[in-house]
């Protein structure tokens, strides 16, 4: 009986060593583990980095398409200044805000144009008329 416990307790004491030298490692692969998870799947991880690059070509598009309208309205409003006045942007605007035409003008009466999502303002325009 002593040769079993004896072999029990080296096998006791065999197991212990070596689990004593896994935790360490396990321990590091686990941390190791967590870092790149959150490396790749974290708020600032490289998934993360993608989608915020589209949102920045998204904005960027936007910014430019701004600047361009802005550019334009620009152009516009330099015609309108007294120093520069031009005399077809100061009829084409005194026209649309008197909403007058010119005896050369040609005017089609268009319907007006209602959402389809919008039924009330069929029956408003149907009780109107």
């Amino acid at each position: 009986m002593t040769m079993l416990t004896n072999l029990t307790d080296s096998l006791k004491r065999a197991a212990k060593s070596a689990l004593r030298q896994a935790i360490g490692p396990a321990i590091g692969a686990c941390v190791v583990a967590y870092f790149v998870y959150y490396a790749v799947q974290g708020d600032r991880g490289l998934i993360s980095m993608k989608h915020l690059q589209g949102e920045i070509v998204t904005a960027e598009t936007v910014l430019s398409q701004v600047k361009a309208e802005r550019e334009r309205m620009d152009r516009r409003a330099q015609l309108m200044r007294g120093d520069h006045l031009d005399p077809d942007m100061l009829d084409e605007r005194a026209r649309q805000m008197l909403n007058l035409s010119g005896q050369r003008d040609v005017i089609i009466a268009l319907p007006p144009v209602y959402e389809h999502d919008d039924p009330s303002a069929e029956k408003q325009s149907k009780s109107v008329n």
